[in-house]
């Protein structure tokens, strides 16, 4: 049955499914992004009102003046990516292949942390790497710290926060990727005489890269607009780009520059993500299985 015989119910179906959702992106997303490019190439200010000039002036105006923040955002959130990608994978490899019937609470442990507010997370850090905690006090005793040494308002605490704030959505895409892995191929290749090590480079690892690129985008993404790691656990010398934008819209009210300074931070996000998705490949986002169709 050709598609020009079938019933009109049946060939509207696919787009009914879809409507909800492009309704949902279009109000919440397409809209609110059309009024703040808008408000991005205004000018004025909040007490003689903005008007829509064509003011392209305000993004060259934010890359030049914050350029530093910029910078700090994406090496920050490029460590702390991988950071989390070092931690995550053998986590989720020993949940995978050695949680036994313990791996449902491990992976709820992985999890639970969600359960209590982003905020009240990155407070607690503030306990953790105090300068009276246990944290300093043994990096103090084992000599990485001096004696007049902190980790609170340093480069260091915001990235620790990051990571940890991060590191589920490292975590579960890996475990995901690993799971579905079948464990004859690892046998296949440990019969073909690969050592363990080889097994691993040459299976394991190629076949869990979907979850490795799925758990980097998932990371860094967020990780480069944060700014609540470096509010609580920096100083003004670690703000990043988010502290900026939210100082603009809150503190200075220049909602124009701050307009401009977000579409600059999504552009380059999306930019880096194109880059690094052709570097890795399409089909180690989509999985080998849309490879073998």
């Amino acid at each position: 049955m050709n598609g020009a015989s079938k019933p009109l119910g049946r060939r509207l179906l696919p787009y009914g499914l879809l409507g909800p959702g492009l309704l949902w992106l279009t109000l919440f997303f397409v809209i609110p992004l059309y009024f703040m490019a808008r408000l991005s190439l205004e000018s004025g200010t909040l007490e003689t009102g903005f008007q829509f000039t064509w003011e392209w002036s305000n993004f060259s105006d934010a890359i030049t003046t914050y350029d530093e923040q910029f910078i700090r955002s994406f090496i920050y959130a490029g460590v702390a990516t991988l950071i989390a990608l070092v931690i995550a994978y053998p986590l989720a490899y020993a949940i995978a292949f050695r949680g036994g019937r313990w791996k449902n609470a491990l992976l709820f442990a992985v999890v639970a942390p969600f359960f209590t507010t982003y905020l009240i997370r990155t407070i607690a850090w503030t306990t953790i790497l105090s300068d009276d905690g246990v944290v300093v006090d043994v990096l103090k005793a084992v000599g990485i710290l001096g004696d007049d040494g902190r980790l609170l308002a340093t480069g260091t605490a915001v990235i620790a926060g990051i990571t940890y704030n991060f590191l589920p959505f490292m975590v579960l895409p890996i475990y995901a990727s690993l799971e579905r892995l079948d464990p004859r191929l690892i046998e296949a290749a440990k019969d073909l005489y690969s050592s363990s090590r080889t097994a691993f480079l040459k299976v394991t690892l190629p076949l869990s890269a979907p979850g490795i690129v799925a758990g980097t985008l998932l990371t860094f993404i967020p990780a480069a607009g944060d700014y609540i790691n470096a509010i609580f656990l920096g100083s003004t010398n670690q703000h990043m780009v988010g502290n900026v934008i939210q100082g603009l819209y809150l503190n200075l009210r220049d909602y124009p520059m701050a307009a401009a300074l977000s579409f600059i931070l999504m552009a380059v996000i999306m930019l880096m993500v194109v880059i690094y998705i052709r570097f890795a490949g399409s089909e180690a986002l989509m999985g080998e299985e849309e490879e073998a169709r």
